[in-house]
């Protein structure tokens, strides 16, 4: 694994990190020497492993709602309010909000997805930037989502492209912020076993999703946070910009 110091002194915020791939991304970085300012959602936790992160001093735990009007905005206020450099940026806040057939889709269901996995996204870089420019070697690590390729399944139509739009606007960033040493890259999981899916996804769905992956297998948010890790530091990769890593046990091949 990891050198356990990998991140010493370095600050990371990491959105959507109440739960799932971003509680354990943010529980990794911790692990290996980061400071971590963590968007745990609308509400803060009580207890958990970043709580306890929190008490220890190397973890604060900002709440924050991204669809409300000015949320981003408060958010980003609230992260300098905890720190004068930022050396990592994580967008991973999103959700599909629920499955929304073509017909008969309405235009709060279509603007709330856009806000929250595309807007949001856009926004809180745009407002972390001058933090970023000033630090060395810094990244920025854009959650997207295998269905930014594949279309996703029925319902999934907006959510699927408001990732894709990430992945290509992602792309377009790292050239332009190549000159300012930040680079910009994406994690594009698969169907990964979280709350996410119980929520959007069927049993019989799931397991039918499982077979046709060639590591048999769903994936995990433990099988995910590796990944932030490696494109977030510049001895791992830092010759590496506008790419996008998929984690998905083979799922594209099949």
């Amino acid at each position: 694994m990891f050198d356990k110091a990998l991140f010493k002194g370095k600050t990371v915020v990491v959105t959507g990190a109440g739960r799932g791939i971003g509680l354990a991304t943010a529980k990794a970085f911790l692990a290996h020497g980061a400071d971590v300012i963590a968007h745990a959602g609308r509400s803060l936790p009580k207890e958990g492993a970043l709580v306890e992160a929190e008490r220890q001093g190397r973890c604060r735990l900002i709440a924050a709602d991204f669809l409300e009007q000015g949320g981003v905005a408060a958010f980003s206020e609230a992260v300098r309010q905890q720190t004068d450099h930022i050396d990592i940026l994580i967008n991973n806040a999103g959700t599909m909000q629920g499955r929304f057939p073509a017909e008969g889709l309405t235009s709060q269901q279509y603007e709330s997805v856009v806000q929250l996995n595309q807007t949001s996204v856009v926004a809180l870089t745009t407002a972390l930037l001058p933090d970023l420019k000033r630090a060395k070697s810094a990244a920025i690590i854009n959650t997207v989502s295998i269905s930014a390729r594949t279309g996703g399944s029925p319902g999934s139509s907006i959510y699927s492209a408001s990732k894709a739009f990430i992945s290509t606007w992602s792309r377009a960033l790292a050239r332009e912020l190549a000159p300012d040493g930040i680079r910009v890259n994406c994690v594009s999981p698969g169907t990964i076993d979280t709350d996410f899916h119980q929520r959007y996804s069927s049993a019989e769905k799931l397991e039918a999703t499982r077979k046709s992956i060639p590591l048999q297998r769903l994936g995990t948010a433990e099988d995910c946070a590796p990944s932030y890790l490696f494109l977030a530091a510049p001895s791992l990769s830092g010759y590496i910009t506008g790419q996008i890593l998929e984690i998905n046990g083979g799922q594209l091949m099949a």
